[in-house]
């Protein structure tokens, strides 16, 4: 099922998007914690505002150059173990708000990846067992600096920019990761294509070896990778985001004096 944190009344609430009425059932409370009991209420999409699904309480991580070929665009090969960095919490927005570009870079890049949702406490999965700790899957657009990241061996600064991490539009709950269209388009036009099943290191090796690094709590976000064709974002550009069974997240980009 497809989760959606939105406002509606000036209120924030969670929930179930029945598609064919196209309306939100609301839950009455965070499914991730309270379970998917319902109020009774529904509420037309056209009269909710779609937030991000989720604000990681602890960290995002993502993982670096995990599709050979973006790799290999950015000037080498795939690592051997999966690459992280950290996001901090303050670059989440959700769809529809702006990326906004930081005065002090010049290149700043979109790139389109799925995101998964970690739903318990976890530590030392399994491989085998990753399931049970994923809470579902959204999209993530991991936006970066890349001007800064070329002169900066901690990535840090060039990722963790407010605004550098929209999420949504929902977390689909009941998806399979491994064969995922991602399709990335800046103003129309395709400039990403790809598929989940080209992952360097699959999103189980991926919970199995961060697990063992940092405990995993309900909410946190791991982003599993870029395909290749990441691009410049200027002001007043859009980027929409594609992912098979989940949707669309689109943003628009404005300057940093917007």
């Amino acid at each position: 099922m497809k989760i959606a944190r939105f406002t509606h009344d000036k209120a924030i609430s969670f929930g179930i998007l029945d598609e064919e009425a196209d309306e939100l059932v609301v839950l009455s409370a965070d499914p991730m914690f309270a379970g998917f009991d319902t109020t009774g209420e529904r509420v037309p999409m056209a009269d909710a505002t779609l937030l991000a699904p989720v604000i990681p309480r602890s960290k995002i991580i993502a993982v670096g150059k995990n599709y050979h070929a973006h790799a290999s665009e950015m000037g080498g090969e795939a690592p051997t173990s999966p690459l992280i960095f950290l996001k901090p919490n303050t670059a989440v927005v959700g769809p529809g708000d702006n990326i906004r570009l930081p005065a002090d870079s010049e290149q700043v890049e979109y790139e389109g990846e799925l995101a998964v949702v970690i739903g318990s406490v976890a530590r030392n999965v399994a491989v085998e067992d990753f399931a049970e700790v994923v809470f579902g899957y959204t999209i993530a657009n991991d936006v970066t600096a890349r001007d800064i990241q070329r002169t900066e061996s901690q990535w840090a600064r060039a990722k963790g920019y407010d605004t550098f991490c929209p999420l949504g539009p929902v977390i689909e709950t009941e998806l399979a990761w491994d064969e995922l269209a991602i399709e990335t388009r800046l103003n129309g036009k395709v400039v990403q294509q790809g598929s989940t099943a080209d992952m360097v290191h699959s999103v189980p090796d991926v919970i199995a070896f961060v697990s063992r690094i940092f405990t995993l709590l309900p909410g946190d976000i791991i982003l599993t990778g870029t395909p290749a064709g990441v691009g410049q974002i200027s002001n007043g550009d859009t980027v929409a985001i594609d992912i098979s069974g989940i949707g669309t997240l689109f943003n628009p980009v404005v300057g940093a004096s917007d």
